[in-house]
């Protein structure tokens, strides 16, 4: 793939970039702070699809431009378009509905770096990602009960599983912003970063993922995701059927010649960077 390959598009809202079967998704508003907008929503569901059925695409990291993640939902926008019936609410919520099913059925790695502001929906979409890498000077909220809001994107779902049942209702109900090394210490960031070296750190971990077995991955994310909601039983069922299928894959065939011929597996893990005390 050739550096700098835009994938599907074209987009108003959104950079995309595809560098050696690593795509590089960019909330593009940085006039206000990557707020989702209904045109984001939509496009950015659109790019996950596209992604998701390109075959040179191997990972995706998500960002968001010019220092901040995303602000959540656009409030001026919601300002602006004045008084709506709940039907007419309902109605244009689908778009959210359609971002958080796009974001759950990803199969590939998604590896989300959050950088400066990220409330909100914001939040909401970093949750569903595989990975999220944070920046030191990051700033999270789930802000929705301070406009009287709910949350959307999922984050009822995806937040409980994530840090845990009461944990999720504090952060909810308070509203709160919480920085960096809480995130890391609730289990929504793998690791704390500095600024500049968020994004490449974002596509080597990516990139990793990538060199990886499609399959097996896309197999264990489906899994992992019912986990939750499932019983042994259930979850067995899913890991012999899966097996079947990865057993028979061409990444497996390779993997075994390797391993035979002691030569380093494909998939390699970096290690962590280490931060200065």
């Amino acid at each position: 793939m050739t550096p700098g390959t835009v994938t599907g598009g074209p987009y108003e809202t959104l950079l995309v970039e595809a560098d050696d079967g690593v795509a590089t998704l960019t909330l593009n508003r940085p006039e206000a702070k990557n707020a989702l907008s209904p045109a984001m929503t939509d496009e950015l569901t659109a790019a996950l699809r596209a992604l998701q059925s390109d075959a040179s695409v191997r990972a995706v990291v998500l960002t968001g431009a010019a220092g901040d993640f995303c602000a959540g939902g656009d409030v001026k926008g919601m300002r602006d378009a004045g008084p709506r019936t709940p039907e007419m609410r309902r109605s244009g919520h689908q778009r959210y509905k359609d971002l958080a099913l796009a974001l759950h059925a990803f199969g590939k790695p998604l590896v989300a770096a959050l950088d400066g502001v990220a409330f909100g929906a914001g939040v909401s979409i970093a949750l569903f990602a595989d990975i999220v890498l944070v920046s030191e000077r990051v700033r999270l909220a789930l802000v929705f009960h301070r406009i009287g809001l709910v949350p959307d994107v999922g984050a009822w779902y995806t937040l409980p599983r994530v840090v845990g049942l009461q944990r999720a209702k504090e952060l909810i109900h308070s509203a709160r912003e919480f920085g960096a090394d809480e995130a890391l210490r609730l289990g929504i960031a793998l690791e704390v970063l500095l600024a500049a070296e968020l994004l490449p750190r974002a596509r080597l971990l990516a990139s990793s993922l990538a060199n990886g077995s499609p399959t097996a991955f896309a197999l264990s994310k489906h899994a992992l995701n019912a986990s939750l909601a499932s019983d042994l039983p259930t979850m067995l069922e899913l890991e012999a059927s899966g097996q079947a299928v990865a057993g028979g894959s061409e990444f497996n065939v390779e993997a075994l010649r390797r391993f035979a011929a002691r030569e380093p597996a494909a998939l390699q893990w970096p290690p962590a960077l280490r931060r200065e005390p």
